[in-house]
């Protein structure tokens, strides 16, 4: 599977998305330049663009642009909400190395 969530991240994404007046709107996953290891993660509720691989897991519509693809294939993208819970953390198998805080990687 190109991205995949589990049943805490799925959930969280779908209670997000009854707060969208778009019901077009999907959950996109990117990479950026920035954070402290050099690319980090972003995840926004967007539309459909021509060049978009959608994946569905769970019940949750992802988007990503070819040019993130590469960096998030294989990934699995977690939501912890305890106490200190960091919100959404993305285990990535082609991360060399990811910074303390696990929001950005190289």
């Amino acid at each position: 599977m190109l991205i995949k969530l589990t049943e805490r991240a799925a959930k969280r994404v779908l209670a997000l998305t009854g707060n969208i007046n778009d019901p077009e709107k999907r959950l996109r996953m990117s990479v950026e330049k920035g954070g402290c290891s050099g690319l980090e993660y972003a995840m926004s509720f967007d539309l459909k663009k021509e060049g978009d691989t959608e994946i569905e897991s769970l019940g949750v519509s992802i988007l990503v642009a070819s040019e993130s693809l590469e960096y998030l294939k294989g990934s699995e993208v977690d939501f912890d909400d305890g106490l200190n819970g960091k919100g959404f953390e993305v285990r990535n198998p082609n991360a060399n190395t990811t910074c303390g805080c696990g929001r950005s990687f190289q």
